[in-house]
């Protein structure tokens, strides 16, 4: 289901903050951007609603700007440990609702959980998790994690399955695994119980706990 347009504050335009705001206009919504640095704001002007030097440890300035209007603030600077801290205190400060910051570290992480920042990332953290998943196992194209152990995994076909009906698969009476579906290009051709015949390169989505689906994977 779409999500209604909504108004987003990106503080920090670096790499991270850049690409963030650049798709949630892509997506329709309005986008403020602001950074201290006036290349990294030029960089932006075209890509997001408005690109504005600003102070991000400056109160009156965020608000100046537009970010207190804001439905959702993100604060992507990372490096610098207290003007990431000072800009989320000041998005609190000018009524910010829903606040999202970047740490570098553990301790980055845990002092802006204190602040009562909504949701911590840690980008290269996650992105490399999320890597390492992909590269162990040749045939794990691409994962989502749903959260309380449980994620969705797209599994390419090998050619030792080709021809195989989906409903002959283990991956319930062994694995206690749910097929969501299985998708043949862009088409989705088959869920769990159908009579679907597998093809080579067909893309298996599982639904299960992370050992679970670690075991399918070695079975293939």
């Amino acid at each position: 289901m779409a999500q209604g347009k909504r108004t987003f504050g990106i503080v920090g335009l670096g790499i991270f903050g850049s690409t963030v705001g650049t798709e949630l206009a892509r997506f329709g919504n309005h986008v403020i951007g602001v950074d201290s640095d006036e290349q990294a704001v030029a960089n932006m002007i075209e890509k997001i609603s408005q690109a504005m030097i600003v102070d991000a440890r400056d109160d009156v300035a965020l608000r100046e700007a537009g970010i207190g209007d804001c439905d959702v603030g993100l604060v992507a600077m990372g490096d610098d440990l207290e003007a990431s801290i000072v800009a989320v205190m000041n998005l609190k400060l000018i009524g910010v609702p829903v606040v999202w910051a970047k740490a570098r570290t553990k301790t980055h992480h845990r002092i802006l959980l204190k602040l009562g920042v909504d949701r911590v990332i840690q980008p290269e953290v996650e992105v490399g998790q999320h890597i390492a998943q992909v590269m162990h196992n040749p045939l794990v194209r691409d994962y989502v994690s749903l959260g309380n152990g449980y994620h969705v995994v797209n599994f390419r076909i090998p050619e030792s399955l080709e021809g195989r009906k989906l409903a002959e698969l283990p991956h319930t009476q062994d694995y206690d695994l749910r097929c969501v579906g299985v998708m043949r290009g862009t088409e989705f051709v088959g869920q769990d119980g159908s009579g679907c015949t597998l093809q080579r390169d067909d893309l298996l989505l599982l639904l299960g706990q992370r050992k679970d689906l670690r075991d399918f994977a070695a079975s293939l």
